[in-house]
């Protein structure tokens, strides 16, 4: 089956920000007298920082949300890089006229600062954040709405991630799943999710296009 669009969840699938992400929760907690919790951070990550903050202060809680914008973008420069290979895979997929997007949780301007940072804006045909639709991740509306602007069909559309949220969403919405190993998960949660495919480079991705 020929591959139309191939779309990707940013953080810890095309970025190297899970560090900055912790770092800036750990600031936020600390700040707001909130107890220190890496596992329920960790097992929440890839959902919208609104939810995130709701579910560790007990209610909506703007303050939670803007301190970690003022810690995420303070830090961004120094902890977020493109993991290896990532340029290279963009252009190869470009070349070949494959339609590329993100589909992430991030909110709007966190990702327009990321992906400017890193130079992939310049490969991506759309990019659907938090902030664009009601429903988000493992709801599969996202994913959907971006297959839908690019045109593409669903069941020739690939969707990436590094974590269960990822697997679930690319599921939910018809799409072929691939996971990597070298972000959230791991591999052998990622094994347990049983997407259509895991890569541990970015070179293997070519093999299921």
């Amino acid at each position: 089956m020929q591959t139309e669009a191939v779309l990707f969840d940013l953080d810890g699938t095309l970025v190297d920000s899970l560090p900055l992400i912790f770092r800036t929760y750990r600031h936020v907690f600390d700040e707001m007298g909130l107890k220190w919790d890496e596992k329920g951070i960790e097992n929440m990550i890839g959902l919208p920082l609104k939810d995130i903050g709701k579910h560790f202060t007990g209610k909506e809680e703007s303050r939670f949300e803007d301190l970690y914008q003022i810690y995420y973008h303070r830090d961004l420069a120094l902890f977020t890089r493109l993991f290896p290979g990532t340029l290279a895979m963009l252009s190869n997929l470009e070349k070949r006229q494959i339609k590329l997007g993100i589909v992430t949780s991030k909110g709007k301007p966190g990702t327009a600062r990321t992906t400017a940072f890193t130079g992939i804006d310049r490969f991506m045909d759309v990019i659907i954040t938090a902030h664009d639709l009601l429903k988000h991740k493992p709801d599969p509306e996202p994913l959907l709405h971006a297959v839908k602007f690019l045109g593409a069909h669903v069941s020739r559309t690939i969707y990436i991630g590094d974590s269960r949220f990822d697997i679930l969403t690319g599921r939910n919405a018809g799409a072929r799943t691939l996971g990597v190993t070298w972000g959230l998960a791991g591999r052998e949660e990622m094994v347990s999710l049983q997407p259509d495919g895991i890569i541990d480079r970015w070179d293997e991705l070519m093999k299921y296009i």
